[in-house]
């Protein structure tokens, strides 16, 4: 009889709750990092966007005549009757053209990018007449 004992192979229940530990600290630090990357995937549809709309301005702004200037507007990116972009420019698969908001005046603007609403995000971004991109609210 205890031939047969001696001859069994299988996990002891130590054995299983240590890899389920091991399992479960692996899951508790991938999560985290895996929900991160796909928000900054995500927010990389809304920077491409902000740069056609910044394209968009800086060829407003070069090709006004006789003085340089930014077109005064708020509101809507998309409704903009001064800029040529058009709708199905901004349209994406996470953010729509109605995400895109812009405050300008004559000197400078800045391009806002709604992300509470579009992906479920706890911040806005942001794009001025600088370059400087940033996530706030």
């Amino acid at each position: 009889m205890k031939k047969f004992f001696k001859n069994q192979k299988g996990f002891t229940l130590v054995e299983l709750m240590i890899v389920i530990v091991i399992v479960g600290i692996l899951a508790a630090v991938a999560v985290p990092i895996y929900t991160a990357n796909i928000k900054k995937a995500k927010m990389s549809e809304c920077d491409a966007a902000l740069g056609t709309i910044r394209t968009a301005l800086r060829v407003y702004y070069a090709t006004n005549d006789p003085t340089p200037a930014y077109p005064i507007y708020t509101g809507a990116v998309a409704s903009c009757p001064d800029l040529d972009i058009d709708a199905a420019d901004l349209l994406g698969k996470y953010f729509d053209p109605v995400h895109y908001t812009l405050v300008s005046t004559a000197i400078d603007y800045k391009i806002t990018c709604d992300a509470i609403t579009a992906i479920s995000t706890d911040s806005v971004r942001t794009l001025d007449h600088l370059g400087v991109l940033k996530d706030g609210n």
